[in-house]
């Protein structure tokens, strides 16, 4: 990395770009567009799931300590993610960028990757999940990173990432011998009595107002069955999928025939994206995303990915869930719906700005090696926790490794092409406002608002 003044490494960036010059005019009816987004391509849900699945969402009752929600790190008011590069989960205190290590119980460590947005993870679609798809539906079975009997029970995809959270000592559960969940999740105990999904259940089911809306979600639970967390992921995941459904875009508006959703600014960028650019030859379909697997050259900061008995804090993405050596490196293609509002970019969340992030994704190898810290947005953290963030990159191996793996050319835009992809990107947001954030949770823990 170089020692540039940090006011200076935008510009410099930029200076990497030709001269702005006129947009070659494009038929926009030869462009290959998908179809429009209906109702068929998403998952069905009812209201009683989706009303008990808010404020599950909401509630801190899932978490180890009682602390921390769903929303700590998947926040509306920041685009269903947290504004940080890399989160902090057990140990902070607040909401986003202004979360602060509580003093009495620091953090171990940072989230290692990236909190993902959750726009439209309720279309049939996404069949993966998280940056490296270590939960995905394959020929119609769930595959998932463990065994237990609780996968058999869950209502797809997007149930079992929610359970996900809650298992990770970093983000709900709590660090070791803090509480009961915490101490089940470090000896590996699940499901089954007195394993950690079951402790929640218990909790849940204690409450009063949670059992009277899961006995009119579930109508076996209303005949005396017990509430399961399998219950909870499935009102968590029907939630989601119906509070973020975004398919009412400027974009989305145009493929439907209105030709006058777009501006001239963002139909010019839409050409590139699915013309001259080739953003679409991974981001494509209706949520701009291949769902495939791509080693773009992304940097990394923070604890990464390893086993415990490994040294080092690399990420190898998708190479940890399949072994094969082409995967190295190779992350999941996000969705771009709403990008504009889902800042920091990439799997650890290396770029806060979004045209800073454009302009380096179309040079990978060239932004990798002139990467500088101050792109990230990161919070403070004690120093044994801190000095890990930046391993990786201070590494030639670690580097030349990520940079070998790059799969594109290094390429660059003019000026007024990169405005006009800012344009496009910028149609692609729509911010729905459904049920919103409730004004309490029946355990009555506050949350963040």
């Amino acid at each position: 990395m170089s020692n540039m003044r940090p006011d200076l490494i935008f510009l410099a960036m930029l200076a990497s770009v030709p001269v702005a010059r006129p947009a070659a005019a494009v038929d926009l009816a030869t462009l290959e567009l998908p179809a429009p987004v209906t109702d068929g391509d998403y998952m069905a849900v009812t209201p009683g799931e989706v009303a008990l699945g808010q404020l599950l969402f909401f509630d801190p009752i899932l978490s180890g300590n009682e602390n921390i929600s769903c929303s700590t790190c998947h926040h509306p008011r920041l685009g269903t993610s947290d504004g940080l590069s890399l989160g902090m989960g057990e140990g902070g205190h607040g909401l986003g960028p202004d979360r602060v290590a509580v003093a009495d119980n620091m953090p171990e460590d940072r989230v290692p990757r990236n909190a993902p947005a959750l726009y439209n993870l309720g279309a049939r679609e996404f069949t993966r999940m998280f940056h490296d798809g270590r939960v995905e539906m394959v020929d119609g079975r769930l595959r998932v990173p463990i065994e237990d009997p609780f996968f058999e029970t869950v209502s797809g995809v997007l149930a079992t990432q929610a359970a996900f959270p809650v298992m990770s000592p970093d983000e709900m559960g709590g660090q070791v011998s803090e509480n009961p969940l915490s101490k089940a999740i470090r000896q590996g105990r699940f499901s089954g009595e007195g394993g950690a999904w079951d402790l929640i259940a218990k909790r849940v089911a204690a409450i009063p107002e949670y059992q009277s809306l899961f006995e009119r979600a579930y109508p076996e639970i209303a005949f005396g069955r017990p509430i399961y967390f399998a219950d909870i992921s499935n009102a968590v995941a029907a939630f989601m999928a119906f509070e973020y459904r975004a398919d009412d875009s400027a974009f989305d508006r145009y493929l439907r025939g209105d030709e006058a959703a777009l501006s001239d600014a963002a139909k010019a960028g839409m050409a590139l994206f699915y013309g001259e650019a080739g953003c679409s030859s991974c981001h494509s379909g209706p949520f701009q995303s291949d769902q495939g697997f791509h080693a773009m050259g992304q940097p990394q900061l923070g604890p990464g990915k390893t086993l415990d008995f490994e040294r080092g804090h690399r990420d190898e993405g998708r190479f940890r869930v399949t072994g094969k050596a082409e995967d190295l490196y190779a992350f999941r293609t996000p969705s771009l719906r709403n990008v504009t509002l889902t800042a920091p970019y990439g799997h650890a969340g290396a770029y806060s700005d979004l045209r800073a992030f454009v302009v380096a994704h179309l040079a990978p190898g060239d932004a990798l090696m002139h990467y500088e810290p101050i792109h990230a947005t990161l919070s403070d953290l004690p120093p044994e926790v801190a000095e890990k963030d930046w391993d990786v990159m201070g590494n030639e191996a670690d580097v030349a490794a990520i940079l070998s793996a790059i799969e594109v050319e290094d390429r660059t835009l003019a000026a007024d092409q990169i405005d006009a992809l800012m344009a496009f990107l910028a149609a692609l947001e729509d911010d729905p406002k459904r049920l919103g954030i409730p004004e309490s949770v029946p355990s009555g823990l506050d949350f963040e608002k």
